[in-house]
């Protein structure tokens, strides 16, 4: 905030204004308006805990004050997306960091993402990438099943998504709220690819089997190594901590064999909201998130990213895309499946 040497009134009008401004979190961005130069407002969906680390080292390197807004395990996603939506005809976000696709391409379908052709995006896949340069995907995470290995012996573990419909394990299942996260990105896949009625019909066999819906895919993971449920999709990153702190769970790649979807992989994606206050931090901080060195900073994170970047040469914690057999998506398709989708959760799956 700049200082001027302010007149009577002006000082009696600050008074007031602070007083009704009070109640406000002093560190949310002003709506509408640019910020001082030198700021850049984030929204990140993906989990701070390793997110924040990524945009502190961008802050130290460019000397960008970075304001980073979050949202809760449960809703972050959709409640950011809604945030942007609300904030449309006064932005206070410049760069949205989707831990998913499908939500950032609801926004650019409403014509809310600003175009930017990063030159750090030029050797990613073509899959992940806009072709119109208004978002950009890097850093993706498998959708996986998570086995407790107490409860579920080897020769027992299942092999694909349609197992959480196996009457075997009635109750015992688990799966994220489908209305955010990758978890509803995943689903909104499923009705791309499987078309409405058999994802319907997949989503009514899991109602039927008594699956337990958890708030987040965190808590799927949590569910499976406390023996809460026997299995649960859930997400590598939120698999591998578990794994990581020793508990009794091991992961699988779904539907891997020949005849089957193959595992689904969701990149994060970034993406400059239209009316940015701060384009060019904005540019700074894709390029930043782009780069091979922030790709392998969290390939080698406890969130264990997996690497879009043919540059990146660290080795993955995780199965990727080249060792087992990847899901072949749509995403564009996915995004305009989502309102028959949402519809159908709502008011069938979820009541």
């Amino acid at each position: 905030m700049r200082i001027y040497s302010p007149s009577a009134a002006a000082v009696a009008l600050l008074i007031v204004f602070l007083q009704v401004m009070g109640g406000c979190d002093s560190a949310s961005p002003p709506a509408g308006g640019t910020s001082p130069p030198g700021e850049v407002v984030v929204y990140a969906a993906l989990d701070r805990e390793f997110s924040g680390p990524v945009l502190d080292d961008f802050a130290k390197q460019t000397g960008i004050k970075v304001l980073p807004k979050y949202d809760i395990e449960s809703t972050k996603t959709v409640g950011l997306t809604a945030a942007i939506i609300a904030e449309a005809n006064r932005p206070r976000c410049d760069v949205f960091w989707n831990n998913e696709i499908l939500n950032t391409l609801r926004l650019e379908q409403k014509g809310l993402l600003e175009a930017y052709p990063s030159p750090a995006a030029a050797s990613f896949p073509e899959m992940y990438r806009s072709p119109t340069d208004m978002w950009h995907g890097f850093a993706a995470r498998a959708r996986v099943l998570i086995v407790n290995t107490r409860l579920v012996k080897e020769d027992e573990r299942p092999k694909s998504i349609y197992d959480l419909a196996n009457p075997k394990w009635k109750g015992k299942v688990g799966i994220a709220r489908p209305i955010a996260g990758t978890t509803a990105s995943h689903v909104a896949c499923l009705f791309a690819a499987l078309g409405e009625e058999k994802a319907k019909e997949f989503l009514r066999s899991l109602r039927s089997n008594d699956i337990q819906i958890l708030g987040g895919n965190k808590q799927v993971a949590l569910a499976a190594a406390s023996g809460q449920i026997a299995f649960g999709l859930t997400d590598t990153d939120d698999a591998l901590i578990e794994i990581d702190r020793a508990q009794p769970v091991a992961i699988v790649y779904p539907d891997r064999e020949e005849g089957q979807l193959g595992t689904l992989f969701i990149p994060n994606t970034v993406a400059i909201i239209k009316g940015s206050p701060n384009r060019a931090a904005a540019k700074k901080l894709i390029d930043y998130l782009l780069s091979p060195t922030v790709e392998a900073k969290l390939a080698q994170g406890a969130s264990a990213q997996i690497p879009l970047n043919p540059a990146v040469e660290t080795k993955p914690r995780v199965e990727t895309p080249k060792t087992v057999k990847a899901m072949e998506v749509d995403f564009g398709a996915a995004a305009k499946s989502w309102d028959a989708a949402a519809k159908f959760i709502q008011e069938e799956f979820l009541r």
